[in-house]
């Protein structure tokens, strides 16, 4: 499927976006993901070994690697679906957060809740 080009302002709007939603570092993204926690939560396609969030959250610790002039559309579109991720996701806060599916996969698309 192609990726939509997006126009300059686009992309920084976008980019603003990611950075203001995305608030772990790539190292402590990486560090979340070989736990536990991370590895129990989020929907899986078919036989995935892997949630849709994990493969995420490796996804974003590779934008947050790279450069901004080195960024290529298939990188706008995961971070306009991050973003649509955590927006509607975080609408959905539950009573008690410590501990919850919602916090660690919420953590698996690079957002910290508690920060």
């Amino acid at each position: 499927m192609a990726t939509a080009t997006l126009d300059d302002q686009e992309k920084k709007e976008v980019y603003d976006e990611f950075n203001e939603v995305v608030n772990m570092t790539a190292a402590a993204l990486e560090k979340w993901l070989d736990t536990d926690d991370s590895k129990k939560v989020g929907q899986k396609d078919d036989d995935a070994a892997e949630s849709v969030g994990h493969q995420s959250g490796k996804k974003i610790i590779r934008i947050l690697n790279t450069k901004k002039a080195d960024l290529t559309n298939d990188d706008y579109a995961h971070m306009r679906k991050v973003i649509s991720y955590v927006r509607r996701h975080s609408a959905q806060k539950p009573q008690e957060v410590a501990g919850s599916n919602w916090l660690f996969s919420l953590k698996n698309w690079g957002h910290d809740p508690q920060k």
